[in-house]
């Protein structure tokens, strides 16, 4: 029995606001764009549209399903549906993977406060393309920086975490993710203008069905659970904040929507531009940083443009670390029956604690390796294609076949109260489509296949 008011969000503005905020930062700006780079292109893309329908949406809205149905954190939710019986583990699988997540999201998240001091500085003015490329690295690679920008940013999580869901989380959401679709529009008009533009969006949009492989239908589905946070607890944090007159399947749909549509439009923002310098499309991890600042540099008023846009883009990796934590932070409170402020501390300092590692993988800690893979190596590949594939895979089960097609009936049709005519089709993909495509992913992951 909770002890505690819950706090709730305020709007329906606000529910899909703070959802897709958590869906949308650097999984769509920062991550997508390379993986897309490394696996194809065009033919890369129309497989992860598939698979967020066909997979993604179902998984999203069996977390949003156990959330609101529970009105607790994962781990707790597990325990209120199904009491005295190990599905609770599924919840600390979750809560695993969020500690992992924002370890080494939020050194990426601190990589973009480098970028906008650089920009605020002018720090890319006058350099080659060469140079803006090696800026990247040289700093990765620094003693000092990069854990010292992680700690910025996990503070700023932190001070907007503790004041809650609706006077921070939905707060902050729903008055700046606006702003980071207006400006990827803008980014998007001149990239496509570039000299060799075209090449760019040819290898974004042209589908090469030669390049089909296991690896690039494997790598979709995990940047699927990346992008939409799925699998580690975040959705079904979310779902216990939603008003129950809220349509579940409609807040599902639209967060995909909006999810799907920014990573394509950074897409377009990079390639063209990809193309256009000369860049390698699959250049890894630090493609957004070594091509963005290129085009600031073509673009008039481009000093401006860069300082907006990297502050803007911080924001962005915010509204994902605030997501992240809010999970931390919420089973915490709950579990440990704790205020909103202690949970908060708690979660910070054991977060920290990796975070550091992680931001030491090519400075301090760059020696460290496991199967040839540095701090930041082991927490990317271990969430994506193990801690997600798994929660993702237990949640689908667990709404497809234990937790009752009635209960699952009344969180989607509000009790009764409206039509949720898809529930065949969402419990179908639910019960074997959805299972299916998971488990290859975990199979990936474990090099079984």
């Amino acid at each position: 029995m909770q002890t505690k008011q819950r706090d709730s969000f305020g709007s329906r503005f606000g529910v899909i606001a703070a959802a897709a905020g958590s869906a949308i930062g650097l999984g769509n700006i920062w991550r997508f764009p390379y993986v897309l780079g490394e696996n194809g292109g065009g033919i890369f893309l129309l497989i992860y549209l598939i698979l967020v329908t066909m997979v993604g949406i179902p998984v999203m809205l069996s977390e949003f399903t156990i959330g609101r149905r529970a009105q607790r954190n994962p781990y707790g939710s597990f325990r209120v549906l199904a009491p005295g019986k190990p599905w609770c583990l599924v919840g600390l699988v979750g809560i695993l993977a969020a500690f992992m997540i924002l370890a080494f999201y939020t050194v990426v998240a601190g990589w973009t406060l480098e970028y906008l001091y650089q920009a605020i500085n002018n720090g890319f003015s006058g350099k080659s393309p060469e140079t803006i490329k090696n800026m990247f690295d040289v700093f990765r690679s620094s003693t000092f920086r990069p854990i010292l920008w992680f700690l910025i940013f996990m503070f700023m999580t932190a001070w907007i975490v503790v004041s809650g869901i609706r006077k921070g989380i939905e707060k902050y959401t729903k008055v700046l993710m606006p702003f980071l679709f207006i400006l990827i529009l803008v980014l998007d008009i001149r990239a496509i203008t570039l000299p060799g533009a075209g090449e760019g969006l040819r290898f974004l949009f042209k589908a090469d069905f030669s390049k089909i492989s296991t690896e690039t239908i494997l790598e979709a589905l995990g940047q699927g659970f990346f992008s939409l946070s799925i699998g580690m607890g975040t959705l079904i944090t979310y779902g216990s904040y939603i008003n129950k007159k809220e349509k579940l399947g409609n807040a599902a749909l639209n967060v995909t929507i909006a999810d799907t549509l920014i990573a394509v439009l950074a897409g377009i923002a990079i390639f063209p531009a990809v193309f256009a310098f000369g860049i390698e499309p699959g250049a890894g991890t630090g493609l957004v940083f070594k091509t963005l600042p290129l085009i600031f540099l073509e673009i008039p008023g481009g000093y401006f443009f860069s300082i907006l846009f990297f502050l803007l883009l911080s924001i962005a990796a915010l509204t994902s670390t605030i997501s992240v934590l809010e999970v931390i932070v919420a089973f915490f409170s709950e579990e440990l029956n704790i205020s909103r402020k202690t949970a908060t501390i708690l979660a910070v300092l054991t977060v920290g604690i990796l975070g550091v590692m992680v931001a030491g993988s090519w400075g301090w800690f760059s020696r460290f390796h496991v199967f040839k893979q540095n701090f930041f190596g082991i927490f990317d590949f271990t969430t994506a294609n193990i801690l997600l594939p798994v929660g993702g895979f237990f949640i689908v089960i667990f709404v497809g076949w234990f937790m009752g097609t009635q209960n699952v009936k009344d969180e989607l049709s509000n009790g009764g109260d409206i039509r949720a005519s898809y529930l065949p089709v969402f419990v179908f993909l639910v019960r074997y489509v959805a299972p299916l495509a998971i488990a290859l992913v975990f199979m990936n992951g474990l090099g079984w296949i």
